[in-house]
């Protein structure tokens, strides 16, 4: 896709568009020929309100002011994006970034759309949201191509499916002459891997206790808001508390508390015992909590440095990356050889950049680098998002690995399947509150989505309607 977007050469080949053969030299080629491209990783400018994003570079269309707004609102309201021109960038979770993308390439007049893992951020009810839109975009005369590992998505949107692996087409199917089963022998060579989690292992000692959080946030127009509203939990040894919700109702700033980023108003955070409140985000790493960011390009790596290097970020007081004050290079190195080993990291060596590995790859070195350290507790966020089903599975065995070994988990994920399959215990949070509660067991996605939009509260029973 970064050859058809023009952000990379091919060394050969040919590229038609329109019936005419093309050379794409960069984004400009492609975004004149008519192609765009929402990224996995978005590319949008956090200190920049979403019109000043959508009309950067683009300033020629619509100009940068009535026009340009016009425009967008226009866009906005036929495809149902609900977009918000005047909101910074930053201030917006991940499902809103992903319509600005959206809105972005639309706004350019693209007439084919490239989507990288979109559904990687939604719940069902905006993934159907999505579709919805997909549809209208392919009514419309559009050509849209939808990258993802979602089987049953790809069956239900897609009227042409293309299977690659390992960088080769493997083969090209109708969505209705072929089975989930039969896709995923095409991708992988097997049945695809599940999150499921058979044994229990929780124990009766509580690991970590989060009692009474409350976090407030005054806006740029001096109006507060809550943010987390009297948020208690507590994850016992062995345990994985899986936390659903939609992105934006305060999963992120619940670990950024957690991790002491952010300083909640009220409320006590326990670890092992051990009141964390007043503890720095260095010593409640040094406390014995493992990481794994929910954006791994702006939180969990520096893409331009070697990966020996990314092994050290967030443990560089800690063995084997420094031995008293000095820093230990040749065991930093050693040990993110063996991470490689261990994780299945595939790269040439340690010597490349970050930025050169597939999403995938470089979620695995992160899992293998907090895992590493013998973490109590690991806060997982989105530990799966964007990644390819071998990497996932991989992901998953290593959390479970840990969880059999005693270690607490806290797991937010806007993957249903991958939370219901993981968690021990599910708790659903909306608008900063912790509203409900349900056991992986027995709930589906449908309830745990309904309860994630508002729908729904208290304990999450499966009805007679969703057994049929």
């Amino acid at each position: 896709m970064k050859i058809l977007y023009g952000m990379q050469q091919p060394d050969e080949g040919t590229i038609t568009v329109n019936g005419e053969q093309v050379v794409l030299s960069n984004p400009g080629d492609a975004i004149a020929r008519g192609i765009g491209m929402v990224h996995q990783h978005f590319m949008l400018a956090d200190n920049l309100t979403v019109l000043e994003n959508v009309v950067l570079g683009a300033e020629k269309l619509h100009g940068i002011g009535g026009r340009a707004r016009a425009r967008i609102k226009e866009i906005s309201d036929a495809y149902g994006l609900g977009v918000r021109p005047d909101v910074l960038v930053e201030e917006l979770g991940v499902a809103d970034r992903q319509r600005v993308e959206i809105l972005k390439v639309l706004y350019r007049g693209a007439k084919t759309l490239i989507l990288d893992e979109p559904t990687a951020v939604l719940v069902p009810q905006e993934v159907d949201a999505l579709f919805d839109n997909l549809r209208e975009l392919k009514a419309e005369g559009l050509t849209v191509i939808f990258i993802s590992h979602k089987l049953g998505e790809v069956l239900s949107v897609a009227d042409d499916i293309t299977v690659i692996r390992r960088g080769t087409t493997v083969g090209t199917v109708e969505p209705r002459d072929t089975t989930p089963r039969q896709l995923a022998e095409l991708m992988v060579g097997s049945e695809l891997p599940t999150p499921a989690t058979e044994e229990s292992t929780v124990t009766d000692v509580p690991l970590l206790t989060v009692d009474g959080l409350r976090l407030t946030q005054t806006d740029l127009d001096g109006v507060e808001r809550v943010i987390l509203d009297d948020v208690s939990l507590t994850i016992r040894k062995g345990e994985v508390l899986g936390i659903a919700g939609v992105e934006g109702n305060g999963q992120s700033e619940l670990v950024e508390a957690i991790m002491g980023i952010r300083r909640p108003d009220t409320g006590t955070v326990t670890l092992d015992g051990t009141d964390i409140s007043h503890t720095s985000t260095r010593g409640r790493r040094q406390a014995g909590i493992g990481y794994v960011p929910e954006d791994r390009h702006r939180h969990g790596l520096l893409l331009e440095a070697p990966l020996w290097e990314n092994r050290i970020l967030g443990h560089v007081a800690e063995r084997p990356n420094s031995r008293g004050a000095l820093l230990d290079i040749k065991a930093a190195r050693a040990d993110t050889e063996r991470i490689v080993r261990a994780y299945d990291v595939r790269t040439p060596g340690i010597e490349v950049t970050a930025a050169s590995l597939s999403g995938g790859n470089q979620q695995k070195l992160i899992v293998g680098r907090e895992m590493s350290h013998d973490p109590k507790l690991l806060i997982a966020a989105h530990p799966t998002r964007g990644v390819d089903v071998g990497a996932q599975a991989a992901i998953w065995d290593h959390i479970r690995e840990a969880r059999r070994e005693g270690l607490a988990v806290l797991l937010i994920s806007a993957d249903l399947d991958e939370l219901i399959g993981l968690s021990d215990t599910l708790r659903v949070m909306y608008r900063g509150r912790l509203v409900a509660d349900a056991d992986p067991a027995t709930v589906t996605p449908e309830a745990l989505g309904s309860a994630m939009t508002g729908a729904a509260a208290g304990h999450l029973e499966q009805t007679e309607d969703d057994v049929r």
